[in-house]
């Protein structure tokens, strides 16, 4: 195999001196330890700094200018694993999922994690492990700035002669290969579902793969140099309506939802359409290369082998989209918890207290399931039963438990940095402005929910006292309720995250199942279900259908959450460990209990405290909650924070030129 090797350029050269320099590349184990040695004294001691990174890359840049000697012998290094190594791996498989699915391709990387897939010395990827070792090389090789890495290929100043027949045949096998692939995926029922006509859907996917086919009988036959250019151009289009389809597909999934299934497919098929771009600008003739593509595909490479059985990595690829549709549903529920206008704030507020007149039966009846005998787990089902009803109640009320809405409120926050939705960048001042709003209906929220619970739960305590002579808290069982809330004390602050916690996976669950309610179209499966159609009215088989459309996703949630609360502390017991909850709005009701039914006269310096222990669990519940929600929310639409290091003063010079719009609504009503 022979290259073609352009050497730099010097103002003083002579034409002759400027030509091409054919070399013969000789089999040699020499030029992979060479390379080994290479990148091993480039590689910075810490993979994070990114100056000590580009330091060092500087500097070998620089060493490769002086030295010519070093510049030969890495051209010579290189080209003798591109003339031993076949490539087809590296291209069609290195970085692309596989068909597998889902559960196997995950399973797969766990067993390649205890024991690694064996690769031969011939595969063009066993260089790529043995040059780039260490699993933290592609975190540098990252950090580094592009222009580095372009003026690094361009000193190096080689170029494969893609005319030569063993290597071009491997492009164009691998290209085909890629082909087929794609065409498949695109008649997946997935893609054409979401079209009205199959082939509609389909066409684009079809038409690359008819275009290549001909390609590469063109190239087997007499060359036509214009011929293949031209049908160059027409696959690159194609490829190009490819990438559109599945653009279509992502911005409709909030309106027909999205499944773990398709999220997989349409990764796995950007990936084929980025992968065959790069092997096209390498065979289409036109005597130039896209070198931005060429160094995000090598650097995806070294990633990739670095991290090919990372399963954390895997789920993050792949739960993307699924992440982003589930907050996308919580997110329009979000917005009903941010008030704008003074109407809303009272709206909310009022709405919250009678969420903290249902809270405060809740409590009450909690305490009294404590006083039946019975093993814990089924101790555990009746507080969740007694937890999942009353959340039931307060979402069938229209009313408002105010730990419910940061998992909500989190995804509207972030979607107003999403960039790709808002076609530009974000507006901070507005967001500071979302940020206030998100901060008074939540504070609307905890005043409405507490201005009830406490004096009401304090009252039905003395009213069930009066009508059964029975205190249901007394003596030392009243002390342990108002220890439990005491945030020093205790571990109430500990337990107030676990509810954070669990207040977000509720949140989580409730979006997924809007999303499966969306994507498996239940509603019209339901009015269309043979025995519900003859045994329900046709008034009843539509009040069902909108029920399950417009509220399962809450009721799932609702149900969740009352069972994460209920079974808390039967794992704590079961396993021996300090697990178990603390909800403001349950907290508030015990403390209330426990007032009532203290023997002694009243340390108000420690009921002080524990009124502060009540405000720290419905912070934690808040910051915790708010948190997960916010950064899947962030997570799944590729939002990087560190885009925006100017929000944080924007924000703080809001604050202090119109603090009380954190608590309430601006006089304006809009701001």
């Amino acid at each position: 195999m022979k290259f073609r090797l352009l050497p730099k350029k010097k103002a003083q050269d002579s034409p002759v001196q400027g030509k091409a320099v054919v070399l013969s590349i000789n089999s040699t184990n020499r030029g992979l330890d060479f390379l080994v040695e290479l990148f091993r004294k480039v590689r910075p001691a810490d993979a994070d700094n990114k100056e000590e990174a580009e330091l060092k890359f500087q500097a070998f840049l620089f060493q490769l200018q002086e030295d010519k000697s070093l510049l030969f012998s890495l051209r010579r290094a290189l080209l003798s694993q591109f003339n031993n190594s076949n490539l087809s791996t590296a291209l069609t498989e290195s970085g692309l999922l596989s068909s597998r699915g889902f559960i196997q391709e995950l399973t797969s990387k766990v067993k390649h994690k205890i024991i690694p897939a064996l690769l031969q010395p011939s595969d063009f990827l066993y260089v790529i492990e043995r040059i780039f070792y260490k699993r933290n090389d592609y975190v540098w090789m990252e950090k580094i700035d592009s222009q580095l890495w372009s003026s690094f290929f361009e000193r190096l100043g080689f170029e494969v002669d893609l005319h030569e027949k063993a290597l071009n045949h491997q492009l164009l096998e691998a290209m085909q290969t890629l082909s087929y692939r794609l065409s498949m995926m695109g008649l997946e029922k997935e893609i054409t579902k979401q079209h009205n006509l199959v082939s509609d859907a389909a066409f684009p996917f079809l038409e690359q793969n008819r275009l290549i086919n001909l390609l590469i009988e063109r190239k087997k036959g007499t060359h036509n140099l214009q011929d293949e250019k031209v049908l160059a151009a027409g696959i690159f289009e194609a490829l190009h309506n490819c990438s559109q389809s599945i653009i279509w597909i992502k911005e409709h999934r909030r309106s027909v939802g999205t499944s773990l299934a398709e999220t997989f497919l349409l990764t796995r098929m950007e990936q084929h359409v980025e992968r065959m771009l790069l092997i096209l600008d390498a065979v289409d003739n036109d005597k130039r290369f896209d070198i931005d593509r060429f160094i995000t595909y090598f650097i995806t490479v070294v990633r990739n082998q670095n991290r090919k059985n990372s399963l954390g990595e895997f789920l993050s690829q792949n739960m993307g989209l699924l992440a982003y549709q589930i907050s996308e549903h919580g997110g329009k529920k979000g917005e009903t918890f941010i008030t704008k206008t003074k109407s809303e704030f009272n709206r909310i507020f009022l709405s919250a207290m009678g969420g903290g007149f249902i809270i405060s039966f809740i409590a009450i009846t909690k305490n009294l399931l404590g006083k039946i005998t019975l093993a814990p787990f089924w101790q555990g089902v009746a507080y969740s039963t007694n937890y999942s009803l009353g959340f039931l109640l307060i979402q069938a009320t229209g009313s408002t438990l105010a730990t419910k809405q940061p998992a909500f409120t989190a995804s509207s926050v972030a979607s107003s940095l999403d960039s790709s939705k808002l076609k530009g960048r974000p507006d901070l001042d507005n967001l500071a402005v979302t940020v206030a709003q998100v901060s008074r209906s939540q504070i609307a929220s905890f005043i409405g929910n507490l201005i009830i619970v406490f004096p009401l739960t304090y009252l039905l305590a003395m009213l069930f006292y009066k009508a059964t002579g029975i205190m249901i808290a007394e003596g030392d069982a009243a002390t342990a309720l108002l220890q439990a809330q005491h945030p020093f004390k205790s571990l109430a602050l500990l337990f107030a995250c676990f509810t954070g916690f669990f207040l977000f996976l509720s949140g989580l669950i409730a979006g997924w199942v809007e999303n499966y309610v969306v994507y498996a179209q239940l509603p019209q499966r339901i009015q269309q279900h043979p025995a519900l159609h003859h045994s329900l009215g046709k008034k009843q088989l539509n009040w069902l259908a909108n029920t399950v459309e417009n509220n399962l996703g809450s009721i799932a949630g609702s149900v969740s959450l009352g069972f994460f609360l209920g079974m808390a502390s039967f794992i704590g017991k079961i396993f021996g460990i300090p697990f178990d909850i603390r909800h403001i709005t349950i907290a508030a009701g015990n403390t209330a209990i426990g007032f009532f039914g203290m023997d002694k006269p009243v340390d108000w310096a420690y009921m002080s405290i524990i009124i502060l222990g009540v405000a720290l669990i419905g912070f934690l519940n808040f910051f915790v909650s708010f948190g997960f929600a916010f950064f899947v929310a962030v997570k799944s639409r590729g939002i990087k924070l560190k885009d925006y290091p100017e929000f944080l003063g924007i924000l703080w010079r809001y604050f202090r030129k119109n603090p009380l719009d954190f608590i309430r609504p601006p006089k304006n009503n809009f701001k």
